[in-house]
């Protein structure tokens, strides 16, 4: 087991864009605050994506702007395309996302292009973004399988994955996209993918849609990953793969993590209140387990009391 684990927070940007209430700017900044209060030292925190396909992240500019005055974390943000890419330049972002599915159809409905157009595309996003100095993330969603076309060749994925790395990606986080993924079937794939890609350039961004997330987080550690992608209290999922909720709570997975005697420089009571104000802001229970199960609330007490 490694001796210390990075967690990238992803609440902010992959839990609020399917969440049916849409939070205004200084209720996100809020929250990003908190979770910046946690010790978390990386954060999602939107997507320059078009208003017209996302409304509930429409604000990306002002959020971007603002959190940039933070010490001690590093910010990112999701850049679908060129103008994404301009906006995030403009708003001062230093580290951008990039995304590709393994599917073709959850890649035309998430992006409205082939996957060959895709990464196209994206050898120029990335290469704009390297030349100002920015570092650049990859994700290669729908690895273990796709809500329309159901199971997924991981050799796809694959593929698409060493063409991220080859454009000067420093980092590819493998997606779960709707939950699906086994414990032998992380193995199989982290297998295939290790033969040819060094375990640091690896993250594994896992959905708790079966419960099978810690499961699959932990055959990952087994098999020297060390960098995981969680969202605050189980927030959100894909817009574009049905059945896909909510991605694996980030208090469960540093629950755990500490449990095992890791490292991961995250104070889990500071990130239990981060996950009790994400409910109080969305204004429903979320799905993570330990901020409920912590002295003093019970799952049934909602809504939750002000902290």
């Amino acid at each position: 087991m490694p001796g210390a684990v990075t967690i990238h927070e992803v609440g902010p940007r992959d839990g609020l864009q399917n969440e049916p209430t849409v939070l205004d700017t200084p209720a996100k900044l809020r929250l990003i605050e908190a979770l910046a209060g946690t010790g978390l030292g990386r954060i999602e925190v939107t997507s320059f994506v078009s208003p017209k396909w996302i409304p509930a992240l429409a604000d990306a500019d002002e959020v971007a702007r603002h959190v940039q005055a933070a010490r001690g974390v590093a910010f990112s943000a999701l850049v679908p395309n060129a103008r994404g890419l301009e906006r995030a330049l403009s708003a001062g972002v230093s580290e951008v996302a990039v995304v590709v599915s393994a599917s073709e159809t959850h890649n035309r409905r998430n992006l409205n292009k082939t996957t060959g157009e895709t990464m196209s595309h994206l050898g120029e996003i990335v290469a704009h973004a390297l030349a100002h100095s920015m570092r650049v993330r990859g994700y290669v969603s729908t690895v273990w399988g796709c809500p329309y076309e159901g199971e997924v060749d991981p050799r796809r994925a694959l593929g698409l994955a060493r063409e991220l790395a080859d454009m000067g990606v420093h980092e590819i986080s493998l997606g779960d996209t709707i939950g699906v993924g086994t414990v032998s079937q992380t193995r199989s794939i982290l297998e295939m993918f290790l033969a040819e890609l060094e375990p640091g350039r690896l993250a594994l961004h896992m959905h708790d849609t079966r419960g099978t997330a810690l499961a699959n987080v932990l055959q990952g550690l087994e098999m020297g990953i060390t960098t995981f992608d969680a969202s605050v209290g189980g927030l959100g999922g894909c817009p574009y793969a049905p059945g896909a909720p909510g991605n694996l709570a980030t208090e469960d997975l540093v629950h755990m993590l500490h449990g095992m005697g890791l490292e991961t420089g995250v104070d889990l009571s500071r990130l239990v209140d981060a996950a009790r104000l994400a409910e109080s802001l969305v204004g429903h229970e979320l799905p993570g387990k330990v901020h409920d199960l912590t002295p003093g609330r019970a799952r049934s007490q909602w809504p939750p009391a002000a902290r």
